[in-house]
């Protein structure tokens, strides 16, 4: 008997799960206070985490905003977290994530927890400039994240930020950045996604390129990097896991998410089986599906809000899905905010060129025709 499956909210993301959900057959609740959320006309809709509890049978999330005291109560009481309570304890915290990589011999960035000024000076002078100064929970897309190149950028920041509960790390001149996706079930079976390379403006991801460019040896150890995550974590679920590749060729770990991630959207028409379907799989107690690249080149394409406006962009959202070999998904948000993630492209070409060709296709007509309206 398949498992009824719930997700603590109701954005893009539990939206894209819920239609996996629908195609697998498997019956999907979202929590949400907000009925115009666009996981709502795919699913199911409760307001509360405790029914949620109670109209299902194992629980996953969209984002790592959660109470974990409130989560740590229900799980007391029976509840089933994917991924585990334990582990999002040690996940959705920036710091306790790097303390856990680097016990375990994982290269991280350097860096120093801040709750005053006293170490705020101090880690800065370890670190030097430039660095990055993170909140250590609570940062999504850009948010709760800056690079820093003097003293009077660290005290705007660090006054902007709440003054306490950061992250300092010294800033990675890397040569590009880099994305995987680990997926494990409850049987110990692990399946890994392909390597892929990210491009980020202003902290967002705008495009996801798969296979990554890099050589056997980077891709191997990448790969052996996200076993070892995964295994010592005990996951059952599925993790996103940012690196990056520096300039002397040494991969660092970024960050990682409890969960499904921007960087694998190229997944739901790219793999054999998309990362929404993976974990709508492992939350059921189905077997894990191949994760394995159908195509040979892919590009996710990011549409990032770039003004003010209520609007759903329809007749540009035509134009693109008249090029070939490109699949679009919107989020039905509605309204345009600078920055905000209104829906993603995917695209695919014979070759890497090919499909980045059509990624900047993608990018002129919705930055460049709708910008001039």
């Amino acid at each position: 008997m398949q498992k009824r499956i719930g997700v603590i909210g109701g954005g893009q993301l539990a939206q894209m799960m819920a239609i996996a959900a629908q195609k697998l057959g498997v019956e999907l609740i979202v929590q949400t206070e907000n009925s115009n959320e666009p996981a709502v006309k795919f699913a199911k809709r409760v307001n509360t985490l405790a029914e949620l509890v109670a109209n299902c049978d194992v629980i996953t999330f969209e984002n790592e905003f959660a109470d974990l005291e409130e989560l740590e109560e229900f799980a007391a009481h029976g509840a089933i977290f994917l991924p585990s309570i334990p582990i999002l304890k040690i996940l959705v915290d920036k710091y306790e994530q790097r303390v856990f990589l680097r016990a375990q011999g994982i290269l991280v960035p350097d860096f120093f927890a801040v709750n005053n000024q006293t170490e705020l000076e101090s880690a800065s002078q370890a670190l030097g400039f430039p660095l990055v100064i993170k909140t250590r929970r609570h940062g999504y897309d850009g948010k709760g994240t800056e690079i820093i190149h003097n003293q009077t950028e660290l005290l705007s920041a660090w006054q902007k930020m709440g003054e306490n509960n950061l992250l300092l790390e010294a800033f990675v001149p890397f040569e590009r950045e880099l994305a995987i996706m680990v997926a494990r079930n409850e049987q110990g079976g692990m399946v890994l996604y392909p390597v892929v390379e990210t491009e980020q403006k202003d902290q967002v991801c705008v495009r996801a390129i798969a296979p990554a460019d890099i050589s056997l040896e980077t891709k191997a150890e990448v790969e052996n990097i996200a076993r070892q995550i995964a295994t010592t974590l005990d996951l059952v679920g599925i993790l996103g896991i940012e690196l990056f590749l520096s300039a002397n060729g040494k991969v660092l770990v970024n960050e990682i998410a409890p969960r499904v991630h921007n960087s694998a959207h190229y997944s739901i028409e790219g793999c054999d089986t998309s990362q929404f379907s993976q974990l709508v799989r492992i939350s059921s107690g189905m077997h894990l599906g191949t994760p394995d690249l159908i195509v040979n080149a892919a590009v996710m394409v990011n549409l990032l809000g770039f003004e003010e406006r209520e609007s759903d962009y329809a007749e540009v959202r035509a134009k693109i899905a008249k090029l070939a070999s490109v699949y679009v998904h919107w989020y039905e948000k509605d309204k345009s905010i600078n920055g905000r993630k209104l829906g993603h492209v995917n695209v695919f070409g014979i070759n890497r060129e090919a499909a980045l060709n059509l990624a900047t296709e993608v990018e002129n007509l919705w930055y460049g025709q709708n910008a001039q309206k």
